[in-house]
């Protein structure tokens, strides 16, 4: 599998890229964000690559740095999120502002996004929220709030099963504490509920 590749930038057009390395031209998809912070055609690159296998094709995808490959690739770990969608979402907000907005429960913010509406922003706040979690890449986005345990993910499961929405749910699980077991957490998130309703 490919990681990353350092060569020369032959071409570019829309979101394809075609780097030589040693000779060999690689062709690479890339997303907003990385093209804009690419140099000229004839310029040396570095990329970070995502490679990815299915049963008809092998495609390249290529990052300016390894925090935007982790989250894409957390993305990609999400139900019904595709490499097109998971740059789309990365073209409109970079990777520790993705993660502000999820610990949040910004789903104005997901609506940004090109073709994502009320229903998918919603649907996509909690597949995120629950990928994005994960400790390594956590530790890749400095000051981003984010469970690195499965504690807020077991109160958020809990609460689902009790019947409150799901944006009753990420309002109240975002705002609680790190600190805690399941128990407590469940009990100060059911008493913000009994006050919000």
């Amino acid at each position: 599998m490919i990681g990353s590749l350092r060569g020369r930038l032959l071409d570019r057009h829309l979101d394809q890229l075609l780097v030589e390395v040693g000779g060999i031209g690689y062709r690479v998809t890339a997303g907003d964000a990385t093209l804009r912070s690419l140099g000229q055609v004839g310029s040396e690159v570095l990329l970070y690559v995502h490679h990815h296998v299915r049963e008809d094709a092998e495609t390249l995808y290529g990052f300016g740095s390894p925090t935007e490959l982790r989250c894409f690739e957390a993305m990609l770990g999400a139900n019904r999120v595709g490499p097109s969608l998971a740059l789309s979402i990365l073209g409109t907000h970079e990777p520790a502002t993705l993660q502000r907005l999820l610990a949040a429960g910004d789903i104005d913010a997901l609506c940004l996004v090109p073709g994502v509406g009320a229903k998918t922003a919603q649907r996509l706040l909690v597949e995120l929220q629950a990928h994005l979690g994960v400790p390594e890449f956590a530790g890749a986005v400095p000051g981003a709030a984010v469970d690195a345990g499965g504690t807020h993910s077991d109160v958020r499961a809990a609460l689902g099963q009790l019947g409150y929405r799901d944006d009753e749910v990420n309002r109240v699980v975002s705002g609680l504490s790190g600190d805690g077991d399941v128990s407590e957490l469940l009990r100060e998130a059911l008493r913000q509920l009994a006050g919000a309703r």
